[in-house]
């Protein structure tokens, strides 16, 4: 085999795979990031609100970035992590450490397999790998609305990347998997519900439960964690999410033809899409 054959043309799945960047604190690590995607053949950089707004303008990025300046201009900057994700159908967090109640971690190569056997089921599919700060990485929350956790295996007693060499690795290795895989169409045709549909049902789920008061918001404990953690271990479909918003709207109703007592005396809005509990 010669080097040339090496570089192969880009498996044209990854035009639909998206890097995540959570409040990238350097910007040159965004332009770090910007060059180890270019290199395996990804564009589609997201920056979560980044501490500075034009992180991938600045010297120090385009620097670092070292020629892969189409990827730092193409950037979409967003304020924040649900909006990054609002189209994509399967969100992989990565993380040193697990999370609690996040799923359970995975290696780079099970990852990548994950995300390839979603975004060959359907073209419409779009999937993204999720990153953290520099310093304390994702938090717990940020990992809940993600489906997969993927972690690089490592030393135990020091096991921490750097940005954009935690990026190089995970685009590598889906690199890799991707022109590996068969190119035969599957059978299966599902389609997956986007993250923006998942979020809107947890956000009506979590009102319904209050509205039966099952779920005191002023003592939320873990139950939305733990239902997050719950559907994570499955992949909803469309009309399931449909389903299940169906029977919500139904619960919300019975909840109003019989409020619950403690409802009335904290005054709660259940009507609020908006309200989340903390």
């Amino acid at each position: 085999m010669t080097p040339e054959s090496l570089h192969q043309n880009n498996p044209s799945v990854l035009d639909r795979v998206a890097v995540v960047l959570v409040e990238t604190s350097h910007p040159g690590n965004v332009g770090s990031t910007a060059r180890a995607m270019r290199v395996m053949g990804l564009k589609n950089l997201v920056l979560v609100a980044p501490h500075d707004a034009l992180a991938h303008q600045h010297a120090d990025a385009l620097a670092f970035a070292s020629g892969a300046v189409e990827v730092l201009q193409s950037a979409r900057i967003v304020t924040s992590l649900e909006e990054a994700l609002e189209e994509v159908s399967l969100a992989v967090a990565i993380s040193a450490d697990p999370r609690q109640f996040g799923p359970p971690p995975l290696e780079p190569e099970a990852a990548a397999k994950r995300m390839l056997a979603e975004l060959t089921v359907n073209d419409g599919h779009r999937v993204a790998l999720v990153f953290g700060t520099e310093r304390t990485g994702l938090s717990i929350e940020q990992v809940s609305r993600c489906h997969l956790l993927c972690s690089i295996p490592g030393d135990p007693e020091y096991h921490s990347l750097n940005l954009s060499q935690a990026v190089q690795v995970l685009t590598y290795v889906l690199r890799r998997e991707s022109q590996h895989a068969q190119q035969a169409v599957p059978a299966q045709t599902s389609s997956f519900a986007s993250q923006q549909a998942i979020e809107a049902m947890f956000n009506h789920l979590e009102r319904a439960l209050v509205a039966i008061g099952f779920l005191d918001p002023a003592h939320p404990k873990k139950l939305m964690p733990r239902l997050r953690r719950l559907f994570a271990r499955t992949r909803l479909e469309i009309e399931e999410v449909d389903l299940l918003r169906g029977i919500c709207k139904m619960t919300e109703q019975a909840g109003r033809e019989n409020p619950q007592p403690w409802l009335a005396d904290r005054a709660v809005n259940t009507q609020d899409p908006g309200r989340k509990v903390r």
